[in-house]
């Protein structure tokens, strides 16, 4: 708590030390290119200037200036995202938005979903370096209408970089705990680092995007060693103004030591191995007002779990998923709005030494209309109908609305609806005497409300709002006692309403100076209508407050930025972590220092997994550009 007291006595005294009226060219235009963003959403893309939604949108930029060191980490510093890894430096992690389960939210690639069929465990595991994004978009809500099934509480999109000129950027790291090892587990200290290389070459009709990397880690605490590989392509080629072309491609593999992840304290000396591939092949054509894209993506992926990593006789568990998706998306501007329209397919199957082999296909069909009713409201409306193989049909429409008052404040209200699929590992799972599935599961169906209301002058921002949502069949794994096997039921009618908050504010000072502040805060408060009386692993891990607080200074080539993470669950203590980044430039090269957990904090994310004790980095950013 003390270590929160003083970021909010820092944060009191900013507006004291700023000037507001001097607002630097930089930040002018670093806020008029987000204005500026257009959402991808695979429906209708919307300027974020435009959103009806409750839409987060962090840019390079600012993910540059963060004390991270991969995606997992950069979604702790959102609002209402709760990551909750199971080992660090990007090992495997499960995302949830407004205190969903993590497989309620979905994640995309440039539009393409990454839902994998046998685990949400395994979601995270994508080809995408972080020095190879442009942007991440976080959609809170039921969002079917906009991305089809699985996106029950909201999505994240992963937009990576392109451009009309080349460049590169390298970026090396290391670090440490200064903490030696522990007995049994080698001799040393635990530290690791990481490398990335990413270049574009482009022109005024290309962009050819190829990145990799990879980072080795021995630990952080006994068999905790990990080691991720990450190898992406991501091409857009432009015959005219109304025909082009896109490919997307990417491999990762990833190979960590899974102490406690699973099945603790039996399985300390277990260990994980997981690789996925990814393919889009897609194409935009335009005729005068009407646009189709047409668009082919192939995911695959292993899972190689060992209990003993040491005898692979026994305890072993092997997966391979493969999910095929055939997509036509279009819209047609008239003089009343925009219509989208379009259908898509998803062919999954399994192969699993404990789940079996399966196959289940599932077909969407949209349509969905946005227009502007007049000069201050606008908003859109649609629906999206499914079919599955295993569940039959259902329909999710969904409306968004947004009023501005003037040009500084706008309220925004939208319902939507949403559905999640068992996946296979809720339905088919043997992995007696610990997990069994339930083969007679339903899928989980969402309805969603939210207002909020948003106030925008000059350097200020600030954004407060309210959501109920109701989940039909909840899914949770359940047991009757410690003695028994944890097994999936559709337990009751999920009920979650929170509110949120986010302010931030920067100013230019003297001497080309400027310091800034972002503060975001989310209540939860979920409520589980069910005649069973069950131990439940989902309400252990359900987030209750989150509050999240920065502060960022800049003089010339240095800049400077602490952000401080509380976090209470519903029934685990709170815990809080100030992390520390300091960047200097030098012409095209950035030295940065990290240090992570500056306090030592002593916390969990999920099950009985330990996170990092107090860890320092160094860090050098390199970056070319072709003038």
């Amino acid at each position: 708590m003390k270590n929160k007291l003083v970021v909010l006595g820092l944060l009191a005294v900013i507006p004291v030390l700023a000037q507001q009226k001097d607002v630097s060219p930089h930040l002018k235009s670093e806020n008029t290119a987000l204005e500026e963003v257009i959402i991808q959403g695979n429906r209708l893309h919307i300027p974020f200037s435009e959103a009806t939604r409750d839409v987060q949108v962090i840019t390079q930029k600012q993910i540059q200036a963060l004390p991270v060191k991969s995606l997992n980490e950069v979604l702790t510093f959102i609002g209402g995202v709760d990551i909750r890894q199971r080992g660090p430096f990007g090992t495997q992690t499960d995302i949830s938005i407004d205190g969903g389960t993590s497989e309620q939210t979905l994640v995309l690639i440039n539009g393409v979903k990454m839902i994998d069929s046998q685990t949400a465990h395994n979601m995270m595991n994508i080809p995408v370096p972080l020095n190879a994004v442009d942007r991440i978009e976080i959609i809170r809500g039921a969002a079917a209408r906009i991305y089809g099934i699985n996106a029950l509480t909201g999505a994240v999109n992963i937009v990576t970089k392109k451009g009309n000129t080349s460049s590169v950027s390298a970026d090396a790291q290391g670090g440490s705990s200064f903490k030696s090892k522990d007995e049994g587990d080698g001799s040393g200290i635990y530290g690791g680092g990481s490398m990335a290389l990413t270049g574009i070459f482009g022109t005024d009709k290309q962009s050819q995007l190829f990145s990799v990397s990879q980072s080795v880690y021995n630990g952080q605490r006994y068999n905790s060693a990990s080691k991720n590989t990450r190898i992406f392509y991501n091409g857009h080629y432009n015959f005219n103004y109304n025909n082009s072309i896109q490919a997307m491609a990417g491999y990762a593999n990833s190979k960590f030591g899974a102490n406690g992840f699973y099945a603790a304290p039996g399985d300390i000396n277990s260990e994980e191995l997981v690789e996925s591939s990814i393919f889009s092949l897609s194409s935009k054509h335009r005729w005068g007002s009407f646009t189709i894209s047409p668009r082919i993506s192939n995911r695959y992926g292993q899972d190689d779990y060992r209990y003993f990593k040491d005898d692979l006789s026994k305890g072993r568990s092997l997966h391979d998923t493969n999910a095929l998706m055939l997509e036509l998306n279009s819209n047609l501007k008239t003089k009343i709005g925009s219509f989208g329209f379009g259908w898509e397919s998803r062919l999954e199957k399994i192969n699993s030494s404990n789940i079996g082999n399966h196959k289940r296909n599932n077909h969407g069909a949209y349509v969905e209309f946005k227009t502007n009713i007049s000069d201050k409201l606008y908003g859109s409306v649609g629906a999206y109908a499914n079919y599955n193989s295993d569940f039959g049909w259902q329909i999710y429409p969904g409306i968004d609305l947004a009023y501005l008052f003037n040009s500084h404040w706008k309220v925004s209200m939208n319902l939507g609806s949403g559905q999640r699929i068992p996946s296979f590992t809720d339905l088919y799972l043997d992995q007696r005497p610990g997990n069994i599935g339930n083969a007679l599961l339903e899928p989980e169906n969402a309805w969603n409300y939210e207002t909020n209301m948003q106030y925008k002058k000059g350097v200020t921002q600030i954004k407060i709002g309210y959501f109920y949502r109701q989940i039909s069949d909840f899914i949770d794994w359940v047991r009757d006692d410690s003695s028994e096997p944890y097994s999936p039921v559709n337990l009751g009618n999920n009920t979650m309403q929170g509110i949120y908050g986010r302010l931030q504010q920067r100013f230019n000072l003297k001497d080309k100076q400027s310091i800034g502040y972002q503060v975001s805060y989310n209540y939860l408060q979920p409520s589980l209508d069910t005649s069973n009386n069950l131990q439940s692993k989902y309400v252990l891990e359900s987030l209750k407050h989150q509050f999240i607080a920065g502060i960022h200074y800049q003089t010339n080539d240095f800049s400077f930025q602490i952000k401080n993470r509380w976090l209470k669950r519903e029934l685990a203590n709170a815990y809080n972590i100030t992390d520390i980044r300091l960047n200097y430039q030098i012409k095209s090269v950035c030295l940065y220092a990290e240090v992570t957990n500056l306090f030592d904090a002593t916390y969990q994310e999920a099950g009985t997994v330990p996170m990092p004790s107090r860890w320092f980095s160094l860090g050098l950013i390199y970056q070319w550009k072709q003038k």
